[in-house]
C-alpha cells in the first residue's frame, strides 16, 4: 500500500529529495508526472489548487499537503524512521544543526538550482550572476566539509547521514549540469561518494552511480 502521492518532474533536484529520502527509508508511493516544462502544467490551475505559490514537489497523504521540500524531508524522517536517526527531533542541539543544513539546502537550490534551470532551459534569469552566486556557496559547502573532514566527521551532522545530507546532496551533485565541475572541491567529491554509497540509494538524470563513476573519481 502507498504511503503517500508525489507530483513530480524527474529532473527536478527537489522532487529527487523526496524520492531519494522514500527509497532511503524503503517507502512505498505514488507519483504523478506533471509537465514542468515545456507544459508548465505546475502553473495550471488545478495544480495550483493544490499548492497556489505554483512550485513543485507536492506531496499528499490523506487530508495532508505539503509543498516544501524541506517540510517533506521531515515528514518522511518522522513517520517511517523509527530510530530517529535520520531527524533526530528529540535532540535540541542535533535537531538544531539539522534544520541549519536545511538553511544551507535552501540556498543551493536558489543559486545552483537556478543557474542549472538557466543552462539547461536557458531559464530568463542573469545567467553570469547566478552562476557566480552558485560557485560562491559551492565554495562555502566546501569549506564547511572540509571542517567537518578535519573534525574526523563524514556527514554534516553527528556521525550518520540526517535529512541534512540528503537535502543538501542533489544540488551539489547536479553543479555540473550548469558547468560547476567538482575537480577543484575534494571535500564534496568524497561526501558525494559517501551519499552514493548509502544502501537503497537511487539516481536521477545527470547524478552517476557508483560503478559508473571513473576508477578512483569521488564526484
Amino acid at each position: 500500500m502507498s504511503s503517500f502521492t508525489l507530483y513530480n518532474y524527474v529532473l527536478s533536484g527537489n522532487c529527487y529529495k523526496v524520492r531519494l529520502m522514500a527509497a532511503l527509508l524503503g517507502v512505498e508511493y505514488d507519483t504523478v508526472a506533471v509537465d514542468f516544462y515545456p507544459g508548465f502544467e505546475h502553473r495550471s490551475e488545478p495544480m495550483l489548487a493544490l499548492n497556489p505559490s505554483g512550485t513543485l514537489p507536492i506531496l499528499t497523504a490523506d487530508d495532508m499537503v505539503l509543498t516544501e521540500t524541506q517540510a517533506m524531508l521531515g515528514w518522511l524522517a518522522a513517520k517511517f524512521d523509527p530510530t530517529g536517526r535520520w531527524y533526530p527531533a528529540d535532540d535540541p542541539v542535533v535537531s538544531g544543526e539539522v534544520l541549519q543544513w536545511l538553511g544551507v539546502a535552501s540556498r543551493l537550490t536558489g543559486s545552483v538550482g537556478a543557474a542549472r534551470l538557466h543552462a539547461m532551459l536557458d531559464w530568463p534569469v542573469d545567467g553570469e550572476a547566478v552562476r557566480k552566486d552558485a560557485l560562491k556557496e559551492l565554495q562555502g559547502f566546501e569549506l564547511l566539509l572540509t571542517d567537518r573532514v578535519f573534525a574526523g566527521q563524514t556527514w554534516l551532522v553527528g556521525d550518520h547521514p540526517t535529512i541534512a545530507d540528503i537535502a543538501c546532496f542533489p544540488y551539489v551533485a547536479l553543479s555540473p549540469d550548469a558547468g560547476l565541475e567538482h575537480d577543484g572541491f575534494p571535500a564534496i567529491r568524497n561526501w558525494l561518494y559517501a551519499v552514493r554509497s548509502l544502501p537503497g540509494f537511487v539516481t536521477m538524470p545527470g547524478i552517476h552511480q557508483l560503478h559508473e563513476l571513473r576508477e578512483g573519481a569521488h564526484g
